[in-house]
């Protein structure tokens, strides 16, 4: 900064020193009027040029401190070391359970889940041939276990034979959050959408009458079909109301059919979301009442993102 003082002290000494000579030897030529006019637009180009020239000599100090910067500058700068992600085996299968994860079901019994309308008793869907079928009859199970945030990968087949059109064909329901018996929670419904025309925020990959599916990647009736689900769960202030929202990433097939969905709540049949405060929560899955056969289920694991 001292050097430019010491530039504009010489620039305006020179500017009125030169508009003084000027002046003096005009005065004797021409009115004072006329002499006045032509200080004052000698005064302003002279201005005019030493900011410019100032602006100049800043702009190049800038670029001569950035290039001293960026020059002392060195890759280890920008490395971050610490803390080291744990290391996680993944499945020998896509889709297989990765080392961390908790397996729900791998095809021999329902240990971890019990019945949604009475926690005390146990499951009793058929569980033969390395599946599980949804037995209607015994309504929806939910996990032991309870959950925050999680990834959830589980693997569903709707029957070869399937019959009914719209939501009575092979229609069930996972349920990110149960809050409640019945159908109370947060509902990713299943259901045949393999040319299947019913109202769009009801098809599979749909948060159920909230999202309405990016794409529809269903596979024939009798092949296998796969969900995998990212859930963050809405969060609550300690007097009840909303501090954040439930959001949900879903991949049906391998396809992103909702994407860091934003829910309004809890899914409801009947009538619009609202949420209600809850901390953790088991994992539904529903046995819808149409007269459709049962669909059935195998390789459900999650991984707990607490």
């Amino acid at each position: 900064m001292a050097i430019f003082q010491q530039l504009t002290m010489r620039m305006n000494a020179f500017s009125f020193g030169g508009v003084r000579t000027l002046t003096e030897h005009s005065e004797n030529v021409a009115s004072r009027p006329r002499i006045h006019l032509l200080r004052c637009m000698l005064l302003h180009i002279m201005r005019t040029q030493m900011w410019k020239f100032l602006a100049f000599l800043i702009l190049v100090a800038t670029a001569v401190s950035l290039y001293a910067q960026q020059s002392t500058a060195k890759p280890e700068d920008t490395e971050v070391w610490q803390p080291e992600p744990k290391v996680v085996t993944p499945g020998a299968t896509l889709g297989g359970a990765p080392s961390d994860a908790i397996v729900l079901f791998d095809g021999k019994n329902l240990d971890e889940w019990v019945s949604a309308q009475d926690r005390s008793a146990p499951a009793k869907w058929t569980v033969a041939d390395s599946v599980v079928t949804v037995n209607k009859a015994a309504g929806n199970i939910e996990t032991k276990r309870t959950f925050r945030n999680y990834q959830f990968h589980m693997e569903w087949r709707i029957p070869e034979n399937v019959t009914g059109s719209g939501q009575l064909r092979g229609n069930s329901g996972l349920f990110l959050a149960s809050t409640g018996p019945g159908d109370a929670g947060y509902e990713l419904q299943v259901l045949d959408s393999y040319n299947n025309k019913t109202y769009v925020n009801g098809m599979a990959g749909s948060i159920y009458k909230q999202s309405i599916p990016l794409a529809n990647p269903m596979r024939k009736p009798g092949e296998w079909q796969a969900y995998d689900v990212v859930w963050t769960a809405p969060v609550f202030n300690t007097d009840g109301s909303l501090k954040s929202p439930a959001y949900v990433t879903v991949f049906l097939n391998g396809v992103l059919v909702d994407n860091h969905f934003e829910l309004k709540g809890e899914t409801r049949y009947i009538g619009q979301p609202f949420y209600k405060k809850f901390d953790r929560a088991p994992i539904k899955l529903q046995a819808h009442g149409d007269p459709s056969p049962p669909i059935s289920f195998r390789n459900i694991w999650v991984r707990e993102l607490d």
